[in-house]
């Protein structure tokens, strides 16, 4: 199940600083702050999708990650490979080499990788 934007932008500072409670979330999240009544329906809403968990120490609850940042953001690529480039990984890599205004020595430090891919998936 896909997180909202509000969701997405609450898991991002889960990932950056968990495990945290409310207050420190609310805390370090960027103006305009959301209320407080907000957060907290967003997060359940997080735990109900299974994104985010928590521990009790007393009334408070302090968040963590149920699912990494990685894994979250492996699972969008997919989704957007499959919605705009027909399921095909290798549109995606042309689209995205030749839009993302890549420098040259970024292109090589890509390269790089694909390269070291390939030699580890050949061993």
């Amino acid at each position: 199940m896909k997180l909202s934007k509000a969701e997405e932008k609450l898991m991002v500072l889960i990932w950056s600083n968990h495990p945290l409670f409310m207050k420190d979330l609310l805390e370090i999240h960027p103006e305009p702050k959301p209320a407080p009544s907000t957060v907290a329906t967003l997060l359940k809403r997080m735990q109900e999708k299974g994104y985010v968990g928590y521990k009790l120490y007393g009334n408070s609850r302090q968040y963590h990650a149920l699912v990494e940042k990685q894994d979250y953001f492996s699972g969008q690529v997919k989704k957007i490979i499959e919605n705009f480039f027909s399921d095909n990984p290798l549109q995606f890599a042309s689209f995205f080499t030749r839009k993302a205004e890549l420098t040259t020595a970024e292109l090589e430090e890509l390269k790089k990788l694909v390269e070291s891919e390939i030699e580890r998936r050949n061993k």
